[in-house]
């Protein structure tokens, strides 16, 4: 899964970057200096990964990963090519979803791009630069679907009715996460590959003084957007986090111990990501390794196998399943299974988020 982070110039987005994924994106105090997307492939936390290595004396342990992608600086016009805008939007159109950093910090000595701290207005810049990218694409599969309709095949004009009423909404300001459709037009809207359509979150960047303290103005207005809008928000101090990502383990925890952080700003990010993608994670556990595996939520035992190799999802049997939870309990697979704790589970089977699996197939 590749998340786009995107923000204006000047918000904080590469210094965030270069916390999650420990990367070296130049950060400089002047709009574009990220000009070429850096791309991160970020370890996501989990605890029982450790704890199941320990239980296995794993040699290995391997956890799921999220790849972060951080896409150059935008501004205002970007939708007709101002700044960077039209690489901007060719990448962020390859994404799955859209971390959106916003400015919630008062810093006179980094300048902002309109000159002041505003975050709805900030978001809105970026909002409507990607509605108007849409309109443009709906305009154009929509005359392709009239065209077609000439043929006598009506299904063209109802894409073409249906792309038409979607343009009209995004004329309004609406974006596409805001439109209801059918499964008809559900598959008509995928194949747009339209900007707006892409989950949001956005991360609500504070100053270093302001972490532990009631969130100001500016946050609490991004978290209503959020909530208004279908989104999700986090708040995080960028700054932190890029200074925690340069210390080890124990420092990390004294410092957080210091900021009264409970988790760090990555660990937030990056659960509140796997949410919004309706992802979970099954487990793999043995002597040479422990590993997590990334599905999306409501999918089944021979599907899930699949993402293992391709010849346990053809050759699929039954999946022996037992928590990860009571599996530590019981204090190993054998006790677990001669407890009863261990289910047969057939083709039908959902997998459930820590879900410790053993697959068994015949090819």
């Amino acid at each position: 899964m590749k998340l786009g982070v995107v923000g204006l110039p000047n918000v904080g987005k590469s210094t965030l970057f270069n916390a999650i994924t420990q990367a070296g994106a130049e950060c400089a105090n002047y709009p574009f200096c990220t000009i070429e997307p850096n791309v991160g492939v970020v370890a996501v936390p989990d605890e029982r990964l450790d704890k199941l290595a320990a239980l296995y004396n794993s040699k290995k342990v391997t956890p799921t990963v999220l790849e972060f992608v951080d896409i150059a600086g935008l501004v205002k016009g970007a939708s007709h090519g101002e700044g960077l805008g039209n690489k901007f939007l060719s990448h962020i159109r390859e994404t799955d979803a859209i971390v959106h950093v916003v400015r919630c910090f008062e810093d006179e000595n980094i300048t902002h791009v309109d000159g002041s701290i505003d975050p709805l207005r900030d978001i809105e810049t970026i909002e409507y630069e990607l509605i108007f990218a849409d309109m443009e694409t709906v305009q154009k599969r929509s005359a392709k679907a009239r065209t077609a309709a000439k043929g006598g095949d009506k299904k063209y004009l109802w894409e073409a009715d249906l792309l038409d009423g979607i343009g009209k909404k995004l004329e309004q300001g609406i974006p596409v996460r805001m439109m209801d459709f059918d499964e008809e037009e559900r598959e008509v809207v995928d194949g747009c590959f339209l900007l707006t359509d892409k989950p949001v979150i956005y991360a609500a960047n504070i100053a270093e003084s302001e972490i532990g303290m009631p969130h100001n103005e500016h946050v609490e207005a991004v978290k209503r957007y959020a909530e208004e809008h279908r989104s999700n928000a986090i708040v995080l101090c960028a700054k932190i986090e890029e200074d925690l990502a340069g210390m080890d383990e124990e420092d990390k925890e004294m410092f957080r111990q210091e900021l009264g952080l409970e988790e760090s700003g990555l660990d937030v990010l990056v659960k509140a990501c796997y949410k919004l993608l309706g992802l979970i994670s099954y487990l793999t556990a043995g002597e040479k390794e422990t590993r997590a595996w990334t599905i999306k939520e409501g999918t089944k035992a021979p599907q899930a196998a699949g993402k293992i190799h391709s010849d346990f999802e053809k050759g699929f049997i039954r999946a022996e399943v037992v928590d990860w939870r009571t599996l530590l309990e019981c204090g190993s697979y054998a006790q677990a299974k001669e407890k009863g704790k261990v289910r047969s589970e057939g083709k039908d089977y959902v997998v459930k988020d820590g879900d410790v699996i053993l697959f068994r197939f015949n090819v």
